[in-house]
């Protein structure tokens, strides 16, 4: 349990707000915090969480990446987040078209690392092959991309997962795979933010350690979940949370997030000049600052 706020280092709150995702992907690293004494723990979609961690209302927060580059004295931390090495199901773009004539994108409000991932991507793709860039539609918060008149939309989290392993799928583009593809880094859909100012105690950081270690002895139990829940078969279930995605980032998590800051601010989606400092979980590999 959290030590007495009489132990605590200035800045380090006795009792940590934590927020994460309502999908199923976040469940192999932040599963458990609930049950951790020191730790208030809630659940929104990812833009709200952003929205939390800039009002002050939030810590700590499994967010979109895109984050920690828009503004100035966030940190992450270093053990845990959510990563793909290739084609990851739950992140999206489906098409009403062929990828060469797609002109318009509707991007899911829902992530902002989503939408940064697919701008980066298909803009590159666009100027290698010498065609038009499209345009990507921003969404109010809520809506749904499918329901918007585009030639394509981004989906993520569950709905996407649905509609990928459904009955009747449209064509695909999946950003992670074009990313990975171009870069030989895994991307960072998301990672725990820390908001600026929040200390760390050795027990926070320890109830983040334990969740991920619990989360990942749980993927075949979770797989089984998302079995019920989407009303999917077990294998595809098991094989996006047991290989799409990777929980444990290690040492090629900062390279990571520095490709994905250069490739969104050359499209003028995030700064330049900010390199977060990753804060070490015990038990993880430790990060390079």
């Amino acid at each position: 349990s959290a030590p007495s706020s009489g132990s605590l280092a200035p800045g380090t709150p006795s009792v940590l707000r934590v927020g994460s995702v309502p999908y199923l992907v976040g469940r192999p690293i932040d599963a458990t915090l609930a049950e951790e004494e020191g730790i208030e723990f809630r659940r929104e979609v990812p833009a709200r969480l952003v929205d939390g961690l800039r009002s002050g209302e939030l810590d700590v927060a499994l967010v979109s990446s895109i984050g920690l580059f828009r503004r100035p004295g966030y940190r992450y931390l270093a053990g845990a987040a959510i990563t793909g090495r290739g084609f990851v199901a739950s992140v999206q773009v489906f098409l009403r078209r062929r990828l060469d004539e797609v002109r318009t994108v509707a991007l899911d409000p829902a992530s902002r690392t989503a939408q940064a991932l697919v701008r980066v991507t298909l803009t590159e793709r666009a100027e290698r092959r010498g065609i038009a860039v499209p345009e990507f539609l921003e969404l109010e918060p809520g809506a749904d991309p499918a329901a918007a008149e585009a030639d394509a939309w981004l989906q993520i989290g569950d709905p996407a997962l649905r509609t990928y392993l459904g009955p009747g799928c449209p064509p695909i583009f999946n950003p992670s795979e074009a990313w990975c593809e171009s870069r030989g880094l895994p991307f960072v859909f998301a990672a725990w933010i820390v908001r600026p100012g929040v200390r760390l105690s050795e027990a926070h950081r320890r109830a983040f350690a334990r969740a991920r270690e619990n989360g990942l002895a749980r993927l075949e139990s979770l797989a089984e979940e998302a079995g019920r829940v989407w009303g999917l078969p077990l294998g595809p279930c098991r094989r996006y949370f047991a290989s799409e995605c990777r929980y444990d980032p290690g040492l090629e998590l900062t390279d990571a997030l520095l490709a994905f800051r250069d490739g969104a601010a050359a499209l003028g989606l995030c700064r330049p000049d900010l390199a977060p400092e990753p804060i070490p979980l015990p038990g993880a590999e430790p990060c390079p600052s």
